[in-house]
């Protein structure tokens, strides 16, 4: 007896195209749009307080990074390039901060050891912030994809880039910072 496997395969082929797709092409906001504000448990340098993304703005550009879950590979790739590159985004006048859905416990550890005390990290247990930038995972969208936003002091969002890989992030908004100051003065 002779089995066709061909359909079979090529639906198979079809859903693997279709779901890392997915992974990349989710409901982000838009340049352009408005940044949803938001307030936050955060922790910087193990220190926890009360972060507020209005407050950040009247600094100067916040880059926004959404990251699915403290301690894992890719998040902690992150965080260390996030950490090494804080003292160039300063040069701006830019601001970081991290979002994931993890507990303020967990990121109060993640701010010092992979976050090297360098930028705060935001705690959404509750996925309200990750929804309202539309950063959900597109199969479990309560945990954060992995996405960045760069945010100008007016509210409005300049650059967005998503990748569940960590590398580019930082390349990325760091180089929409600076153009972005090239055509602006710090408030």
């Amino acid at each position: 007896m002779k089995i066709n496997l061909m359909p079979a395969a090529l639906a198979a082929a079809v859903s693997v195209t279709c779901a890392a797709w997915s992974l990349n092409a989710c409901a982000t906001l838009k340049p352009g749009d408005t940044a949803p504000p938001f307030t936050a448990q955060a922790s910087l340098g193990g220190k926890t307080y009360t972060y507020s993304l209005a407050d950040e703005l009247k600094k100067g550009p916040v880059v926004l990074y959404f990251y699915p879950a403290a301690f894992t590979k890719g998040c902690t790739i992150e965080a260390h390039e996030f950490a090494e590159a804080v003292d160039e985004y300063k040069k701006y006048g830019a601001t970081v901060i991290g979002v994931s859905h993890d507990n303020i416990d967990t990121l109060t550890k993640f701010s010092v050891s992979e976050c090297r005390s360098k930028f705060p990290v935001a705690a959404d247990a509750e996925s309200k912030v990750i929804g309202a930038y539309d950063a959900g995972m597109p199969m479990y969208s309560s945990m954060a994809n992995r996405v960045s936003y760069v945010i100008a002091p007016d509210g409005k969002i300049i650059y967005e880039y998503t990748s569940l890989s960590p590398e580019k992030h930082v390349e990325n908004t760091l180089k929409a910072v600076k153009d972005w100051a090239a055509t602006h003065k710090l408030p």
